[in-house]
């Protein structure tokens, strides 16, 4: 890996966002969510599309959450009660997911959780979010390792070959661990999720800011052992995704336990990102891939970098110049996006196209991906300054 430049380098005109433009994105963007509602009445979109279209799931998915998100985001724009009945609906599906242990055996219940039942809490006061998301609160902290200092990712605790894992992707779970010890008052959660975040800066980060996927910790010792990928090129490349988790997670690590060193480890991770995008602005899906146009782009992790990188301007000091920086390309990403990556109205039921899900096992490839989509949207009422975060 290539050492960094201190910025990114400005590879192409960048400028802030247009009220007007912005407007037509969120309209397009809503346009698309109207058309799917009907589709998932009493279900959920698949992780992935095939042929650009989800199929209806039950709520099994570690996805599933992604979708509840995108229904409260959208009323929280519009106040509009048809988003807020289906989100309402939701929450009453994933408060009895968590009491019936519903595929709850991962990290991923802050994926869950947060965007469903907390969401719901935080915007309405929703008594039943709050039971679900302090009940899934309780089985990720029941997956934090003492000696490793990390969440496990996946499976069984007692299982060899998955104990002492921890992912880059992580980093959005940590936000229901916070929110939890909010709620509650009890330091466990923070604590373990404090515990994590040092683990994951010090341990999935090399040293030219590029991230591993994953890091083996030994339970026994909590010496760290290795690194390797899952979803990416190579063990020593840097998937794309991957490093867009980084960036947001980092940066929202800043803002949970105020350690401002999170803050600028998220700014050299979105360095790194910025400085290995294509023209157009869209990663390819993994960073060891520049600008060759026959590799698949990912779509979905262009979505949570320019969140990641919205992030980044809230936390750096007003007088920090990278702030107009992160703000333009957040911008150029999400407009690029709109206009070149977005659904048909006709023929698919997503909001964005081009993303790819899981490469090696040839999973979601050039699809539409759920969680794209999510923060596609996220990123629009972010740019708009009308949302109320979720993950903080």
């Amino acid at each position: 890996m290539n050492e960094i430049a201190d910025e990114p380098l400005a590879t192409l005109e960048l400028r802030p966002s247009e009220p007007a433009e912005l407007d037509a994105l969120i309209a397009q963007a809503l346009a698309r969510l109207d058309r799917t509602m009907p589709q998932f009445r009493d279900h959920f979109p698949a992780p992935s599309s095939e042929s650009g279209t989800y199929a209806p799931i039950d709520n099994v998915e570690w996805t599933n959450g992604f979708w509840t998100g995108m229904l409260w985001l959208a009323w929280q724009m519009t106040g509009r009660d048809a988003y807020r009945a289906a989100a309402d609906e939701n929450v009453a599906s994933f408060l009895d997911r968590v009491k019936r242990r519903v595929n709850v055996d991962h990290h991923d219940l802050g994926f869950l959780y947060t965007l469903s039942a907390c969401a719901a809490h935080q915007l309405t006061g929703s008594e039943a979010g709050r039971a679900a998301g302090l009940e899934a609160a309780k089985l990720l902290l029941g997956r934090f390792d003492g000696v490793a200092n990390v969440i496990q990712a996946w499976g069984d605790m007692r299982d060899p070959a998955q104990r002492g894992r921890m992912i880059i992707d992580c980093n959005l779970n940590l936000p229901l661990l916070f929110w939890a010890g909010r709620e509650t008052g009890d330091p466990s959660f923070g604590d373990a999720a404090t515990r994590h975040l040092r683990q994951a800066a010090r341990y999935l980060v090399r040293p030219d800011a590029s991230t591993f996927h994953t890091f083996y910790i030994d339970t026994a010792s909590g010496q760290p052992r290795f690194g390797s990928t899952h979803q990416g090129f190579s063990d020593d490349s840097c998937w794309a995704r991957g490093q867009a988790w980084g960036i947001y997670g980092f940066a929202l690590g800043g803002l949970h336990t105020g350690d401002k060193a999170y803050v600028e480890l998220a700014a050299r991770l979105a360095n790194y990102f910025l400085n290995r995008l294509p023209a157009d602005g869209i990663c390819c899906w993994d960073l060891v891939f520049t600008d060759d146009t026959t590799t698949p782009r990912d779509s979905s992790a262009a979505t949570i970098a320019a969140c990641g990188l919205l992030e980044l301007v809230k936390a750096l000091p007003v007088s920090d110049v990278r702030r107009d920086t992160y703000a333009a390309w957040a911008w150029r990403i999400v407009q690029s996006l709109g206009h070149g990556y977005a659904a048909p109205i006709e023929g698919s039921n997503a909001l964005l196209l081009h993303a790819v899900y899981h490469m090696p096992n040839g999973a979601g490839v050039d699809e539409a991906c759920i969680w794209g989509d999510y923060f596609y949207l996220e990123a629009l009422m972010r740019l708009r300054n009308v949302w109320m975060p979720y993950w903080s």
